[in-house]
């Protein structure tokens, strides 16, 4: 790879091994000013290594990173956001006591000429009209503690774009943002690219790597495979790219003749979240929840788990009427459930993988108040089979396995105190391609041994693609119950978009 004026950032065979084992060998990147440029990979395919390097919170052990011309400096993150470099991490790197104006300048602050106290005031205006700018309706003097998840997010694309980069590294930017705040980032992108600004965009969902990318690197195992005009890239080559094989099929077909109904809902409601939502589920079905962000779908689930009470309405499993108090009396009752946040409430990271899978279902495994660890380690070890999940050993801490084997984790966990009705709520946010396929096929081979399961998904294609019916909410009301043939991407938004 050639030095060249066209190219703002070049990435010459990096090499990074970590303990003897290498995580990028040999990678290159190339990425012109003013293009998304969109970095691919399944999960542990080299990515976060990579961009960590290249914002210097690690240092390569060979290769070059040339900027501007000229070679960057390793391991010196400052020094990198100096030269015009920035990130939006996946995880959030807020500080809860400081102001929203803070934390968009942290580093930067403005001061008056009085002993170079900090001037709030000035800092605040400067971030408010930044936030005006980008058409974000955040207040720059309320703390980061009392703003939602998306809100977060949004500060700290602010943040980068504050910093006047000339390349802004984008780490699934949209995991937590609303459709209106997905359209306001694509818009921001559009403007910023339209300045010369480089984007390295990286994100597991397809329809945003198609709407964006003008180019596509993907890496492998840490090695790079190719990189490509987006235009030339078709979802199957791109999946095979990443992959290093054929997937035939994302969404299995699917023959099954639902069966008995197991799960109904009448009429549930609860203050300030839904009302009165009723639907059933049958054996061998999927029932899809559609829904903007806030719609309540996620509040239904946890309040049909028990971790929520409604105020009125009734749930009947096989007919008769079930009264769950807690997530035990769901278990009890056959229910199992997969949370959207399955960091928050899916998994404890310190735990092993062994005792991650048999939390919810320890009694079966003890004698007498005591673990039985035969016991314990042979269901665990049948679960880590059955659902390939890829760990050092079961005793490996699950906080250091990729996102879709800590999903896998999460899913077995929950497979293991044989629900007949499962929950699935976003079971494949954050995870690459390949991942998701398995967890597809789990899904399929679930519905095929006469499970019911509700589908909670924010990926149309996903929700199209494995549903039987599709209910849709909005605002915490059911607006439509569709069938697969009535369901299409345009029908869904407009029953999801309704007052």
């Amino acid at each position: 790879m050639n030095p060249n004026s066209d190219y703002i950032l070049q990435v010459h065979e990096l090499t990074k091994s970590f303990s003897g084992v290498k995580a990028l060998d040999q990678v290159q990147l190339a990425v012109r000013k003013g293009e998304v440029h969109a970095l691919m990979g399944e999960n542990g395919a080299g990515k976060s290594t990579l961009m960590k390097i290249l914002i210097g919170l690690l240092s390569a052990d060979s290769g070059k990173i040339i900027f501007e011309g000229a070679e960057l400096a390793a391991g010196h993150v400052r020094e990198v956001m100096k030269r015009g470099i920035s990130m939006i991490h996946q995880e959030m790197l807020a500080v809860p006591e400081l102001t929203v104006a803070q934390n968009i300048f942290l580093g930067r602050e403005t001061t008056g000429h009085l002993f170079s106290w900090l001037d709030d005031r000035a800092l605040t205006n400067r971030a408010g009209a930044l936030l005006r700018e980008m058409d974000i309706q955040i207040d720059p003097s309320l703390k980061m503690k009392h703003l939602s998840v998306a809100q977060m997010q949004m500060v700290e694309i602010a943040k980068a774009i504050s910093n006047n980069a000339k390349v802004i590294i984008m780490d699934e930017p949209t995991s937590a943002l609303s459709e209106k705040e997905v359209a306001t980032l694509f818009r921001l992108i559009k403007d910023l690219t339209a300045k010369g600004v480089a984007i390295i965009y990286i994100s597991h969902k397809m329809e945003e790597i198609t709407a964006l990318a003008d180019t596509i690197t993907v890496l492998r195992d840490g090695k790079y495979i190719d990189t490509r005009p987006a235009s030339e890239l078709d979802m199957d080559t791109l999946i095979t790219m990443m992959v290093g094989r054929k997937i035939e099929s994302l969404f299995p077909a699917s023959a099954i003749q639902r069966g008995k109904e197991i799960l109904s809902v009448k009429e549930l409601s609860r203050q300030g979240q839904f009302a009165d939502i009723s639907f059933a589920v049958h054996e061998g079905e999927v029932l899809g929840f559609g829904g903007l962000m806030g719609a309540g779908r996620t509040e239904v689930a946890r309040t049909i788990f028990g971790l929520d009470q409604p105020d009125s309405g009734q749930i009947y499993i096989r007919g008769e009427h079930a009264d769950i108090q807690s997530p035990q009396d769901a278990i009890r009752r056959g229910i199992g459930y997969v949370s959207e946040d399955r960091k928050g409430f899916g998994f404890i990271p310190r735990l092993s993988v062994r005792e991650n899978i048999t939390l919810a279902s320890l009694s079966v495994h003890a004698k007498g108040g005591l673990i039985q660890a035969a016991s314990e380690s042979t269901a665990a070890d049948r679960m880590i089979a059955d659902l390939r999940i890829k760990a050092a050993s079961p005793e490996q801490f699950v906080t250091f396995l990729s996102g879709g084997n800590q999903q896998k984790v999460v899913i077995g966990k929950m497979l293991l105190s044989s629900p007949s009705i499962i929950i699935l709520d976003e079971p494949t946010r954050g995870i690459d391609i390949g991942a998701k396929a398995e967890i597809y096929k789990l899904i399929h081979q679930l519905k095929e041994a006469g499970k019911a399961i509700i589908l909670i998904s924010s990926e149309l294609p996903e929700l199209l693609g494995l549903s039987d019916r599709i209910l849709v909410m909005a605002k915490g009301k059911k607006t439509a119950e569709l069938s697969t043939r009535e369901a299409s991407q345009e029908t869904v938004m407009q029953y999801a978009m309704q007052v």
